[in-house]
């Protein structure tokens, strides 16, 4: 009985002391690239990130530009960052540490749209 006390208590302090996003999210995101054209080249930013289909591991906390290229034609999608809002309540409930923490590492946003896919032909 005290042994499941303890470790409750420790569970809690846990989830107190570290932000709702931070501790279930992280600051990252996937997001799966797919083209009508495989082996089309997927730019991050304007770095070569490698070649459809691709699964881009991205942080949240700044929006990127993702350009496909293939056959001499390419697509630019538009990744924008955002605030997801249950996050912020779920951090407000638990108490002034996790508000701190999920804003100063970026938990909080979330990349959108959360796929790209690209018609080339």
């Amino acid at each position: 009985m005290k042994r499941s006390f303890y470790v409750l208590l420790v569970i809690l302090l846990a989830t107190a002391l570290s932000g709702c996003a931070t501790l279930f999210k992280g600051d990252t995101q996937t997001i799966p690239v797919t083209a009508d054209v495989e082996g089309a080249e997927v730019l991050v930013d304007g770095v070569s990130y490698g070649k459809a289909p691709i699964q881009l591991r991205l942080k949240t906390n700044k929006s990127y530009t993702i350009t496909v290229r293939a056959n001499g034609k390419e697509r630019t999608v538009t990744l924008n960052n955002q605030i997801g809002a249950v996050w912020v309540v779920l951090d407000v409930l638990s108490g002034l540490v996790p508000v701190i923490i999920d804003a100063a590492t970026g938990a909080w946003y979330e990349l959108s749209p959360g796929q790209v896919v690209v018609t080339l032909k």
